[in-house]
């Protein structure tokens, strides 16, 4: 062996033209000839790595029974439970049924509501300063005599609309012993279950701004542990402490590092449910224009958008892109929020602008060349938001939105969301199994996932694990993409997901290496495409969608597109599908054949996977019942990258 190896190592000197090597005792070469032989790199490629080398899965968004909607329709999963269940423990649901993920996740964030909290589970246990209260009696007696449902939809249907009962919120202001306790509780429980290098347990909560039922909903992540998170309590919507206007929001994020010296984020999510206030271009809801303070503390506070959830997917609307067959999926577009303050009329085509995460990129641009800062230059990310205290995003596990509509044989067809007048706006069927977050980070730890959360190295996924990794530079060639680690190219040659492209030298055009492999226990890859998104000399935006890599030995035409689909193999009648079609990996090294370097640009990888049994047609087989009229049978999972900007 230990000739073996001394040949080993002198072949490789001599194929890397390197004239003499020491080689030391019992011949295992020396660090300094090593050194040599390599330019100074180890002759591991695994040693001294400090990039990224897996993606950590997890959820930045999921509710327990301390949330207000989430405890008065049911759950009783608490964050210990959540924190037990994401590191891949065996519960009880909150409606009795055994429940565990087919893989744990690697961190997950509770963002119970910040409005009101210890009300759900006050009230579910009959506290006696609630029952002196006319609504919380009333609340109370409904949940006792059957007809909990009844009351949820009222206390969440009055909190929507701004009517929430002062006389009950008064107990549950931030300055009130069981909103401290409750906080303290969330923080505690996280404390408990973080796990350094094993599983992270994140400290957070949503803030939930609805203008008249339209959302604005932020989640704040923190950095930080339990020390510095308790010097303050979160921050609301409701007044006199609280505010709906994320720039009140971002005041307080600021406050906070000041005081404390910790470390903050912020993320929006369903602009798809903002109806047009979510990315503004010309005047915030309120009126207030879009100025150089708006841009900048945007900017600076929300890194990341959650674009894809259980309410709806929020990448793109075929409205907005009709030359981009993959657009309609899992698409929410019929208004705000139920109730009495939901539009009378559907949605309005002019609100989708400032509702879908492309054209918020689009605009993006619009607002860096008007006012020098790009406010929505954000990386993207999936998460369930889902108020069961449980993170499941995967078809076959879905556990649904809220305890009320966990796994039964009804809950496809119950009304999800309907009008004042009994209209049902959403059927049970209609909520989606999304998503998860990817981060590239060099650790399981708060800090270094924190970190690649801010500087944008994530992805989202609407609820598959494949693998993806994007890189944008300015002389990929496609043997790069040929090597099992491309990231080691990636990173030397370019960037990755979330930045911004080198300054050009020359005159190439930007390459992008794109690499993803399936989930492994889920379906092949149907394609990778890129979307580019830039601003012409006129001030106006545009986008295209350019097909990179394609499976089975489709052709990409000259016009950048395959158009042969992938087929289908779902088999409704068993809920099944096969991997005969697909690739189980796609790579690709692409130059933008439109590049103009005068234009601001960005560009992000969206990977798509063949048809698989949607969440539906899986529980109508379990069930033994028929799949719901107008639900799909199949669904197409995907990816969406980062996107990486270029900028002249």
């Amino acid at each position: 062996m230990r000739n073996a190896f001394r040949v080993l190592i002198s072949t490789a000197v001599v194929l890397t033209a390197v004239s003499t090597v020491a080689i030391a005792q019992e011949g295992i070469p020396s660090e300094a000839a090593l050194s040599s032989a390599y330019q100074g790199m180890s002759f591991s490629p695994y040693a001294n790595r400090g990039f990224p080398s897996r993606p950590y899965w997890g959820d930045t968004h999921l509710h327990t029974g301390l949330s207000l909607d989430a405890g008065v329709f049911g759950a009783r999963l608490d964050p210990e439970d959540a924190h037990r269940f994401a590191r891949g423990e065996e519960l009880i649901s909150s409606t009795g049924i055994p429940v565990r993920l087919s893989r744990p996740l690697d961190w997950l964030v509770v963002a119970d509501h910040s409005d009101v909290m210890g009300f759900a589970l006050d009230l579910v246990a009959g506290k006696q300063h609630l029952l002196a209260e006319e609504k919380g009696r009333e609340w109370y007696d409904m949940m006792q005599g059957g007809q909990g449902t009844r009351a949820a939809l009222d206390i969440i249907g009055l909190f929507a609309s701004g009517r929430f009962p002062p006389e009950v919120a008064r107990h549950y202001l931030p300055d009130a012993p069981p909103y401290r306790a409750t906080w303290e509780r969330i923080v505690n429980a996280a404390e408990e279950y973080n796990e350094p290098g094993r599983y992270t347990a994140f400290i957070g909560y949503e803030w939930t701004s609805l203008v008249t039922s339209n959302n604005l909903h932020r989640v704040v992540i923190y950095r930080d542990d339990a020390d510095l998170a308790l010097r303050t309590v979160p921050y609301t919507t409701y007044p006199p402490q609280g505010s709906p206007n994320p720039r009140d929001l971002w005041k307080w994020l600021e406050r906070y590092e000041e005081q404390t010296g910790g470390d903050v984020l912020a993320l929006a999510h369903n602009g798809n449910m903002s109806n047009g206030i979510m990315f503004p271009l010309e005047a915030q809801y309120d009126g207030v224009t879009i100025d150089r303070d708006y841009v900048t503390q945007r900017a600076r506070w929300e890194p990341l958008y959650e674009v894809t959830q259980i309410k709806g997917d929020g990448e793109a609307h075929p409205f907005l892109s009709p030359n981009d067959e993959f657009a309609d999926y899992e698409t929410w577009d019929f208004g705000n929020f139920p109730g009495e303050q939901i539009p009378a009329v559907p949605k309005q085509n002019e609100m989708l602008a400032g509702e879908y995460a492309r054209a918020a990129l689009r605009r993006g641009l619009e607002l860096e060349r008007r006012l020098g800062t790009n406010p929505y230059k954000f990386g993207m990310v999936g998460s369930t938001d889902s108020h069961t205290g449980l993170a499941t995003a995967q078809e076959d596990n879905f556990f649904g939105k809220h305890s009320g509509a966990e796994p039964k044989p009804e809950r496809m067809e119950h009304p999800f969301m309907a009008k004042a007048n009994g209209e049902v706006v959403m059927a049970g069927w209609g909520v989606v199994a999304s998503g998860l977050a990817a981060v590239w980070a060099t650790d399981n730890t708060r800090e270094a996932l924190f970190d690649a959360m801010e500087r944008k190295e994530v992805y989202a996924t609407t609820g598959s694990r494949m693998a993806v990794r994007f890189f944008g530079g300015w002389d990929f060639i496609d043997e790069d993409v040929a090597s099992r680690t491309p990231a080691f190219l990636g990173y030397s040659k370019g960037v990755p997901m979330g930045s911004d492209l080198r300054p050009r030298t020359g005159n190439r055009a930007p390459s992008f290496m794109v690499y993803a492999l399936r989930d492994p226990i889920g379906g092949n890859l149907d394609r990778i495409q890129i979307i580019k998104g830039w601003i012409g000399a006129s001030g106006e935006t545009h986008e295209r969608v350019y097909d990179v890599a394609v499976s089975d030995g489709r052709t990409i035409g000259a016009d950048g597109r395959a158009r042969t689909p992938v087929g289908n193999t779902v088999d409704a009648t068993t809920a099944n599908f096969t991997n005969t079609i697909g690739d189980s990996e796609l790579a690709a090294v692409w130059t933008d054949p439109d590049f103009d370097p005068t234009q601001q640009a960005f560009y992000y990888a969206r990977v798509i996977e063949i048809p698989t049994p949607r969440w539906s047609t899986i529980e109508a087989f379990r069930f033994g019942i028929a799949i719901p009229e107008g639900a799909p049978v199949s669904t197409q999972e995907r990816a969406y990258t980062s996107p990486i900007w270029y900028t002249p």
